[in-house]
């Protein structure tokens, strides 16, 4: 006879295995709970300019891969912008999306401006002693609690030889040269753009005036016609394969565009240029500072820096790391000017709120206004074919009937 189960003993066995089942589950999610942490401390998020650390291509050191082989418990994931603007954008829409990030000057001091940075724990970058006294105590970080700094350099001209004349190419206004209509790049952001437009009427690079600003405006909108296309790291391609003849870039990247095309040509505008630094920071709500702070130190190693920055082409803030580079680019005048060339260099400031606000809707304005006369050149050209089609329509019609009246 089979015996039916005690009740209570059948809610007793529920009840331990109910208990059974709750720890577990709980053990389950406090140690999936701690996964993510794991994880997380592991990964180190860069966000850098395009084009702008050595990858190991021609024999140079691959910062990256040394970095994680020096460091094996951090993996990087590397990612690239094309302007700081562009930096700006991203990180304001996602603050803890990165770890390191590198912007350059005005944008740093914007960024401090707007309590975006976090201080940094310079007990984990003791390679800081190496940075040149004359890159500290800077405008932008007067107290240099918020940036390290990774290259300097400047903005000039660019101009093919092959093509372009020589006696042409003195200033900015080789940008408005008619003759090279089509062949001319400019820059595809607000900054640099109206510093070129500013800097050639002969207004300061970081005014905020408003007559000057319209100015600079119709000066942009003046040469929208000649334009082949307005780039960033798309220079690269255009300039070295002879696509494009002139364009305004960084001298850095100008070093690298001429080892694949020795015609290209590079000169200061003597209406005066940007002088830049782009250094290392770490956004307030960076997940992983610590690591950051390991990769900067990384970059500041005097070897290091020199491999890199030879490689990049840019100037480096630290005389020890020119002992790891090639003498010729030590002693290059494009990368390292004389005193009396970066005299003429002015370096941004940020702007106002308000002064950044009315640059972009004048980039705007520049990007999206029509061109009236090309348009009406268009139309014209357009409706003369039109009345000769018409024309020759109708006589060939005419003819066509005479001949079948037998009079043709």
């Amino acid at each position: 006879m089979k015996l039916r189960p005690n009740r209570s003993s059948v809610i007793l066995r529920l009840t331990v295995f109910a208990c059974a089942f709750i720890l577990a589950a709980a053990s389950f999610c406090m140690s999936a709970g701690k996964r993510p942490v794991q994880a997380a401390s592991s990964v180190l998020n860069i966000y850098n300019w395009g084009q702008y650390i050595s990858d190991g291509t021609d024999g140079y050191v691959d910062v990256i891969a040394e970095f994680e082989a020096e460091y094996p418990d951090i993996r990087i994931n590397y990612m690239t912008f094309d302007s700081n603007e562009t930096m700006y954008t991203k990180l304001k829409t996602d603050p803890a999306a990165f770890d390191l990030i590198i912007p350059s000057d005005y944008m740093i001091e914007k960024l401090i401006r707007e309590d975006m940075l976090a201080e940094l724990n310079f007990d984990n970058i003791p390679n800081y002693q190496y940075i040149d006294d004359s890159f500290k105590n800077t405008s932008y970080d007067p107290e240099n609690k918020y940036s390290v700094p990774y290259t300097w350099g400047n903005v000039g001209m660019i101009y093919n030889s092959r093509y372009v004349n020589e006696e042409d190419a003195t200033g900015w206004e080789l940008l408005w040269n008619p003759t090279y209509a089509g062949k001319i790049l400019m820059f595809d952001n607000p900054r640099d753009a109206f510093a070129i437009a500013e800097l050639e009427l002969g207004y300061s690079l970081n005014t905020e005036d408003e007559a000057e600003l319209l100015e600079a405006t119709q000066k942009l909108i003046e040469q929208k016609n000649l334009v082949q296309a307005y780039v960033m790291d798309q220079v690269f391609d255009k300039m070295e394969r002879s696509e494009a003849w002139i364009a305004p870039y960084y001298a850095g990247d100008y070093l690298l565009m001429a080892e694949e095309n020795p015609d290209l040509e590079f000169y200061f505008p003597e209406e005066g240029f940007n002088l830049f630094i782009d250094a290392c920071c770490v956004p307030k709500q960076a997940r992983n500072q610590e690591a950051a702070e390991l990769f900067i130190n990384f970059l500041c190693r005097p070897d290091i820096c020199g491999e890199n920055l030879e490689y990049l082409g840019y100037s480096v803030p630290i005389s020890e790391a020119k002992e790891y580079m090639d003498p010729e680019l030590t002693e290059s005048e494009i990368a390292y000017p004389p005193e009396e060339i970066l005299a003429l260099g002015e370096s941004y400031n940020a702007l106002s709120d308000h002064g950044n606000q009315r640059m972009n809707e004048l980039w705007l304005s520049v990007k999206t206004t029509d061109d009236v006369l090309g348009r009406y050149i268009i139309i014209t050209v357009a409706a003369i074919v039109v009345c000769i089609i018409l024309w020759l329509f109708f006589k060939f019609r005419r003819k066509i009937r005479k001949k079948r009246r037998g009079t043709y």
